[in-house]
């Protein structure tokens, strides 16, 4: 069974085409041939070794990847959907060893799918579910109500530009950071307010609401040097982990994916949003998997807009 993944951590040279075993399958799980997986920030950190104090690999070879589409090829025991072997679905991993998202053949519980939204290539599809399902996760959690205000940092990126479309369907006002050469994206996204991006992105957007906003979330990473605007007693959400300084009664959510790993109710309503026009799906290049390290490459070198896509 062919994969793309690494026998040693390193640079994407690293990461190259490997034989690995189908992995059983077990009761109230389901069976994906992958068409197609989608190349995100946390599998290179995944390739170079960044997560192995958090996650030790035992064994090598170890596979990255966290989002998937393909073909549903088999139902495990004591399954109950109404999804049908041959349809197209998209799932969510939880990578561990040689269990990710490059390979081709790959075993999920049944609730980490939902279908591929009508009228969508599977490479689209590919990159809604982890970082989809991160941004409802973070809104979630931080439980605004309409008419409140999100800041959305990183909102250029899959995770934010989730966050802005989310948060406007649910009647949020949202203000956004952006480049200059993103502006125009994000506007598009549907963000009320762009402010420019950079380390004084929080004074930014106290200029424009002065009282601070009533939630955050920070795409970006920015930690400490965002949480100046938030107001206090506001909701700041974070992706890497990030616990807040325990200051001005914030509540901050880190948000990890796994967590909705298996809530497959809330990719289904994801892809019924992108039926109904409220989310974008946004491919930015197709790579064949044998050229895996080279997407890796093209990622690390920065200014991608939308997601890059391995193919099968």
């Amino acid at each position: 069974m062919r994969a793309a993944g690494v026998t040693e951590f390193g640079g994407p040279e690293a990461l190259h085409l490997i034989d690995v075993p189908d992995e059983p399958l077990g009761p109230g799980q389901v069976r994906l041939r992958v068409t197609a997986a989608t190349v995100n920030p946390t599998d290179t950190y995944s390739r170079n070794g960044t997560y192995q104090q958090r996650d030790p690999v035992k064994d090598f070879p170890y596979v990255p990847g966290m989002d998937v589409a393909g073909v549903l090829a088999e139902l495990g025991e004591g399954v109950q959907t109404d999804l049908q072997v041959d349809e197209h679905v998209m799932g969510v991993v939880v990578p561990t060893g040689a269990h990710g998202g490059y390979r081709e053949d790959l075993v999920l519980p049944a609730r980490s799918i939902a279908r591929v939204p009508a009228g969508a290539s599977d490479a689209a599809a590919s990159t809604l579910p982890m970082n989809g399902l991160t941004a409802r996760l973070a809104l979630d959690r931080m439980a605004l109500q309409p008419g409140q205000v999100l800041a959305v940092t990183g909102a250029a990126g899959a995770f934010g530009g989730y966050v802005v479309q989310l948060a406007k369907a649910e009647g949020l006002t949202v203000v956004a950071d952006a480049a200059e050469a993103d502006e125009e994206l994000v506007r598009g996204l549907g963000a009320d307010v762009v402010v420019r991006r950079g380390d004084d992105v929080a004074d930014r957007i106290r200029e424009q609401y002065p009282d601070g906003v009533d939630g955050l979330a920070d795409g970006s990473v920015q930690d400490a040097a965002v949480l100046p605007a938030v107001k206090d007693g506001g909701a700041v959400a974070t992706v890497r982990g990030y616990r807040g300084d325990g200051q001005r009664d914030l509540r901050v959510f880190p948000v990890m994916v796994r967590d909705y790993a298996e809530e497959a109710e809330a990719l289904d309503r994801l892809r019924a949003q992108v039926e109904a026009g409220e989310l974008t799906l946004r491919v930015a290049q197709t790579f064949p998997v044998a050229e895996a390290a080279e997407a890796h490459r093209r990622l690390e070198a920065g200014g991608v807009r939308g997601r890059l896509v391995l193919t099968f």
